[in-house]
């Protein structure tokens, strides 16, 4: 049987328009109830609905109802609205989610070629990156993280989610020539250690 707290907690996120973590939702039923048990109300609601037509997930700490992914090709319209990112984007994406907080001068560093600020502009748009303070060295440059929507859009509950380096391979998403990159580096470490011998 379902008591009312749970059915006013699920109601809240339900209802909501942004995902809410649980100190949020506390907040809203006043003193009734801590955060640490309305995530364990949260938590129970989840399992209720996993597996069925709508699913509480969690992204980035934040709670929200969605369909689940093997049900997302009934709900697509005829007219989908993508996302094109160029591939400057999404290379300063991936640089912010694997090193982030990270500057644009450390951005640049690691792709090897400027980038311009409407790039970062772009993904800033998307709610995808977000200013997250200033380096404390000479000139304070900004520096940029990854949002929650990040998280949401891509389905991951945290950045520890990221695939490693050994995923990226094993899917084919490595460059060709960051592979054969690897593979000379590694013959040469060979014929060194041939030498050496």
């Amino acid at each position: 049987m379902i008591d009312d707290l749970e059915r006013a907690i699920e109601a809240m996120l339900f209802a909501s328009d942004k995902p809410l973590d649980a100190r949020q939702v506390a907040g809203r039923l006043g003193d009734e109830k801590t955060s640490g048990e309305v995530r364990t109300i949260i938590q129970t609601i989840a399992a209720r609905h996993a597996g069925s037509g709508i699913e509480l997930v969690e992204r980035g700490g934040h709670w929200h109802f969605q369909t689940p992914a093997d049900l997302a090709h009934l709900l697509r319209r005829e007219r989908d609205d993508p996302r094109k990112l160029s591939r400057a984007a999404a290379e300063v994406l991936a640089i912010v989610a694997y090193h982030e907080p990270v500057s644009r001068a450390e951005i640049e560093a690691i792709r090897g070629v400027q980038t311009s600020k409407g790039t970062l502009d772009v993904l800033m748009e998307a709610e995808w990156i977000a200013p997250a303070g200033r380096r404390e060295v000479p000139g304070r440059p900004l520096i940029y993280k990854t949002t929650d929507a990040f998280l949401q859009h891509f389905g991951l509950t945290s950045r520890k989610d990221l695939p490693g380096i050994e995923d990226l391979r094993a899917a084919g998403l490595l460059d060709p020539v960051d592979l054969a990159f690897e593979e000379a580096m590694g013959e040469l470490d060979l014929v060194k250690d041939g030498e050496e011998a």
